[in-house]
């Protein structure tokens, strides 16, 4: 079966709580908002901010036979999904926002040591282009994708720690964050040397982003305005990914491609649950017309 993208790996839920201040000082008790259970991590984030923007998306991954598991099977029911079971359950996630949107995040990655995503949840796909989160189970699907387009988020990756090698030097599109980064230029231009990529990307939050190609050095692009208020800005960077490839696959040019990742990662700076609200198809090109 045919499908724009794949995606592989990264589903988990997030338990968000709204603190009044970060970092929280120590207190016995606070009193916050209702504490919600939502879809979560990157992987999901991705394949419904494609699956919002048009995109014919293929999901597969492992999770538990769980609460959390059910809640992420309604969430993603209308992509063509494909379930292995996680022996140690569902990724879990509990989330500290504060006022401003900026959040700590405490991951529980549920990992069972020589884990596997069974190869009969994607061999029949067909996809114009692969998604791969960093989870382990998914550094062994690279063989399987050969002659298949790839992409990868190496997240708050330092430019140095192993496990990430793997996705940085095997994905034809790299993502990241500058956040550990000491010098994130040569970290880029490292990924480069060391790797088949042809274009790295790495997110600065309100900074806009970096991007390094194998055709030009690193040029620094700016953040899209905010629409509004921020709100949280937990999954702002799946988005920004969602968006990214969404013209990519449509042939834009580079430039329109960061466009329309920093306007997709605005909007979702601007709402609560950004998984469940991601920037539609409509809303996008109009805001790109419209800067």
């Amino acid at each position: 079966m045919t499908h724009d993208i794949l995606v592989l790996g990264g589903a988990g839920v997030d338990t968000t709580v709204y603190v009044p201040e970060l970092p929280l000082p120590y207190k016995d008790t606070y009193p916050v908002p209702p504490v919600v259970d939502r879809i979560g991590n990157t992987g999901a984030g991705v394949a419904l901010g494609c699956h919002a923007l048009g995109m014919d998306v293929a999901f597969a991954d492992l999770i538990g036979d769980d609460p959390q598991g059910a809640l992420i099977r309604r969430a993603l029911r209308e992509l063509d999904c494909s379930w292995g079971r996680a022996e140690a359950g569902t990724r879990r996630s509990v989330l500290l926002v504060g006022p401003d949107g900026r959040r700590t995040s405490f991951y529980d990655a549920k990992v069972t040591p020589g884990e596997r995503l069974p190869k009969e949840s994607y061999a029949n796909v067909r996809p114009r282009h692969a998604h791969l989160s960093i989870m382990d189970f998914c550094r062994h699907v690279f063989p399987d994708l050969d002659g298949v387009p790839t992409s990868t988020d190496l997240h708050d990756w330092d430019g140095a720690g192993d496990y990430q090698k793997d996705f940085a030097y095997r994905s034809d599109v790299v993502f990241l964050s500058a956040a550990a980064l000491r010098d994130p230029a040569a970290t880029m231009r490292g990924i480069l040397a060391h790797g088949r990529a042809h274009t790295v990307v790495c997110t600065r939050g309100a900074d806009g982003c970096l991007v390094l190609t194998r055709d030009s050095d690193v040029r620094a692009f700016p953040a899209a305005p905010l629409p509004g208020p921020v709100a949280d800005s937990n999954g702002a960077g799946d988005a920004f990914v969602s968006g990214f490839l969404y013209g990519m696959l449509r042939g834009r040019p580079l430039e329109e491609c960061v466009r329309l990742g920093s306007l997709a990662g605005a909007h979702a700076c601007t709402v609560a649950g950004t998984h469940e609200s991601p920037i539609t198809e409509s809303l996008l090109l109009s805001r790109a017309a419209a800067v």
